[in-house]
C-alpha cells in the first residue's frame, strides 16, 4: 500500500460475510472508539490516534465501502448495516466498554449502537455530526442523492469526496493529505460507499432509514440519564452541520463541555489540528477524576 502521511498504523481486518472490515487498533489501556463519516475514513483521525494511543487502546474503523475496507457492489449500505458491522467488530475485539468519538455519519452509527448499550459507554465526544432529524439538507447534497444524477456526480466525477478536500476545510490541505483522503476512492467501483451514504440520508418519512434515526434520537436522553460525560468540539464554518446542529446538541445536553472553533470547517480535526487533540485527550484522561 502507498505510504500515507502521518498514518504509520498497522492494518487489521475483520472478515464479515460481505467483505473485510478494516480497522486501526493502536495502544493499550481503556478503549476509545473513533467512528468516521462520509466521505472520510480512519485517516481523518490519524493525529488523534497518535495522541490518544499513548494512554488508551484506540480503535478506528473503516465502514464497509470506505477507506481500506472492502467495497462490495451488491450490499445494502444502510445505516443499520453499519451499526451491525460496528457491533460485530466490538464483539470480535471483546470490547466491553469504550469511550466514543463520532464525526458526521459516525454520529448515528456510533450512537445507534451505544444508545442501545448505554452501560458500555464511558465518555462521548461529538464532532460536527447529528443523531437526530434535521429540518433541511443543503441542495448540493440533495442533488447527489438523486439516483442516476447522483451516481454520475459522486461515482463518475468524484464530485463528493474530491470537493470535500477543499469545501470541508478552512485551511488548505497539503497535496499529499488530499491524495491520502482520496486514495480509497479512485474509481467508480470504489466510490460506491460514498454514494450510498448520501442516498441513505432520510429526506422524507418514507425513507427506509427515517425510523431508525427517530429511534436513535429517542435514545439520546439515555446519555444524560446514565451521566455519561459529553464533550462537543465543533467547527463553526461547516456549511452542512452548521450552528443549528451545534445548538441542538447544547439544548439536549446543556451540561456538555463545549469547544466552538469559529474558524474551523467540517473537518474540524484538520483545521483544529494541534488544538483539538490535547482537549480531547485531557477529557478522556479525566476518566478517573472529576472533569467539570
Amino acid at each position: 500500500m502507498t505510504t500515507l502521511p502521518d498514518y504509520p498504523f498497522s492494518s487489521n481486518f475483520l472478515q464479515l460475510p460481505e467483505g473485510r472490515l478494516h480497522y486501526v487498533d493502536e495502544g493499550t489501556g481503556p478503549a476509545v472508539l473513533l467512528v468516521h463519516g462520509n466521505p472520510t475514513w480512519s485517516y481523518y483521525f490519524r493525529h488523534l490516534i497518535s495522541a490518544l494511543s499513548e494512554n488508551f487502546r484506540v480503535i478506528a474503523v473503516d465502514h464497509l465501502g470506505c477507506g481500506l475496507s472492502d467495497k462490495p457492489q451488491r450490499y445494502p449500505y444502510r445505516l443499520q448495516n453499519h451499526i451491525d458491522n460496528l457491533e460485530s467488530l466490538l464483539e470480535e475485539l471483546e470490547i466491553k466498554e469504550a469511550s466514543l468519538v463520532v464525526h458526521d455519519w459516525g454520529g448515528p452509527i456510533g450512537l445507534g449502537y451505544f444508545t442501545r448499550n448505554i452501560e458500555r459507554l464511558r465518555r462521548l465526544v461529538v464532532l460536527n455530526t447529528a443523531a437526530f432529524h434535521a429540518p433541511y439538507v443543503p441542495w448540493r447534497i440533495r442533488v447527489c442523492a438523486i439516483s442516476f444524477i447522483g451516481a454520475l456526480i459522486v461515482r463518475g466525477l468524484n464530485g463528493f469526496a474530491w470537493p470535500a478536500t477543499w469545501m470541508a476545510v478552512n485551511k488548505p490541505l497539503a497535496p499529499s493529505t488530499k491524495k491520502a483522503y482520496l486514495l480509497p476512492y479512485n474509481s467508480w467501483r470504489h466510490r460506491i460507499g460514498v454514494h450510498r451514504f448520501v442516498r441513505d440520508i432520510p429526506l422524507s418519512k418514507q425513507h427506509p432509514t427515517y425510523s431508525l434515526i427517530s429511534t436513535i434520537e429517542a435514545g439520546l436522553p439515555r446519555i444524560k440519564e446514565h451521566e455519561v460525560p459529553l464533550m462537543i468540539v465543533w467547527g463553526g464554518k461547516d456549511f452542512c452541520f452548521n450552528r443549528y446542529y451545534f445548538e441542538q446538541w447544547r439544548i439536549r445536553f446543556p451540561d456538555a463541555h463545549t469547544h466552538y472553533l469559529a474558524e474551523a470547517g467540517h473537518y474540524v480535526l484538520e483545521d483544529g489540528h494541534g488544538v483539538v487533540e490535547p482537549i480531547i485527550k485531557d477529557f478522556f484522561c479525566a476518566d478517573g477524576r472529576e472533569y467539570r
